[in-house]
């Protein structure tokens, strides 16, 4: 079994749980072969044994639940250490993955531990698992502004950062007409570990394109009209 485990692409972690599991198995195995060579009646050590586990069972509901997603997690890996992922409410990057729980830090150090029960059966985000990300942003303007100009300020201010990807092509066009603006949408692709550094670029550079043009971002506005009867 060890030279097995050796050879596979199990994680290293789970192996001595494995060896440990068997050993204990075939001790059971030989102890109830020894008995039944003596004569001695197994069907007993098989109640006893029946019964107890029945009972630590029950005790330890949560905990088992724990346990089998733990090796769930770490056989199927839908996440690794250092991966960026959202579950359960929370978000952060995996530090550390054990049988029974996992460890994430948030982006502002505090650290969260999640069962691996709720892990293996709840739904997992993880943003890391890709190469390549999409940046999707939003931009308003006036009904007055030129469409035009705001557009090539965008796409000047795309084209001045070497980290956004020329292939596939940026997307610069107009996403909807809101109630008091005209939305612009960009989806610009990059690599994974870049996406904060675009994201952030392009937030602070197109509403400073737009300054310089003379382009407007507007805000929800109303119109009172008083009637003097």
């Amino acid at each position: 079994m060890d030279k097995s485990l050796k050879k596979s692409k199990i994680d290293v972690s789970l192996h001595s749980f494995i060896k440990s599991i068997l050993t204990m198995i075939l001790r059971i195995v030989l102890f109830l072969t020894i008995a039944s060579m003596l004569g001695i009646p197994i069907t007993t050590f098989l109640a006893v044994l029946s019964a107890a586990g029945v009972a630590v069972g029950l005790a330890l509901k949560d905990s088992l639940s724990n346990f089998a997603g733990g090796i769930l997690v770490l056989i199927f890996r839908p996440f690794n250490v250092g991966d960026y992922i959202e579950t359960q409410g929370y978000s952060g990057t995996v530090k550390e993955i054990q049988l029974l729980y996992t460890y994430m830090n948030t982006a502002d150090n505090k650290k969260i531990i999640i069962p691996n029960g709720e892990l293996a059966n709840g739904k997992i985000i993880n943003y890391s698992a890709e190469e390549h990300r999409r940046v999707d942003l939003k931009f308003s303007i006036g009904y007055h502004d030129d469409i035009v100009k705001a557009k090539n300020i965008i796409k000047e201010t795309i084209n001045s950062n070497s980290l956004i990807f020329k292939d596939p092509e940026p997307f610069v066009a107009v996403g909807e007409y809101g109630n008091n603006s005209i939305n612009l949408i960009i989806r610009v692709w990059c690599n994974n570990s870049d996406y904060w550094t675009i994201y952030h670029h392009l937030q602070e550079e197109v509403k400073l394109g737009f300054d310089r043009e003379g382009i407007t971002i507007p805000f929800p506005q109303m119109d009172v009209h008083m009637y003097n009867k």
